[in-house]
């Protein structure tokens, strides 16, 4: 029986701070509690251009984000400044890229990478970022010929994060926006 999403915040507000320092207890929260669809709704914006990010809930201790991918949609690669992140795919399958750092040096822009697996990211198959190997990309495959939702919950909330291209060994800081939050448009000034 899959949780409605109100429901799933309520539990994961329940969890003790020491929690969100490892990855087993949020994963296997995440593999036990589905989250209904259809409860999400009015968290939910779509955008061709781009992947949208939508704020369902915050605390001192984690930022809950649904994530709505298009056909072909996939992020950059990037890290979560050594916080942990949690996974699962109400909606969809998402492919997640993990990568191995060769090299980095920020300063300077410079980076090298190397691809070390992929993890098909469903209801059923949540994952967490291995804070050993935590630089990864996620895409919805445009053979899965549907859209998609991700749920994440990052431990502790971040606004930045680095951002790397693989194929041409660059890398740099980026700043972090939500579309949403709790349910309405964010305005940003450019």
């Amino acid at each position: 029986m899959r949780l409605s999403i109100d429901q799933f915040v309520l539990q994961l507000r329940t969890f003790p701070a020491a929690a969100f320092d490892r990855t087993d207890a949020i994963r296997d929260f995440l593999q036990a509690s589905p989250v209904d669809e259809v409860s999400l709704e009015r968290y939910l914006t779509w955008n061709r251009q781009h992947y949208t990010r939508n704020l369902i809930d915050k605390t001192e201790l984690y930022e809950l984000i649904a994530i709505c991918w298009e056909v072909g949609q996939a992020s950059s690669v990037h890290n979560h400044r050594d916080q942990n992140c949690w996974m699962a795919a109400p909606v969809g399958k998402l492919l997640v890229e993990n990568f191995r750092i060769g090299f980095q040096n920020i300063e300077a822009g410079q980076c090298r990478l190397e691809a070390s697996n992929r993890v098909e990211l469903t209801a059923e198959n949540p994952c967490a970022v291995d804070p050993h190997e935590p630089v990864h990309r996620v895409l919805n495959p445009r053979e899965a010929g549907q859209r998609a939702v991700s749920l994440h919950v990052y431990s502790r909330p971040f606004d930045t994060c680095v951002v790397y291209s693989p194929e041409q060994g660059t890398c740099g800081e980026i700043r972090l926006h939500y579309n949403t939050a709790f349910g309405m448009e964010v305005r940003t000034s450019q």
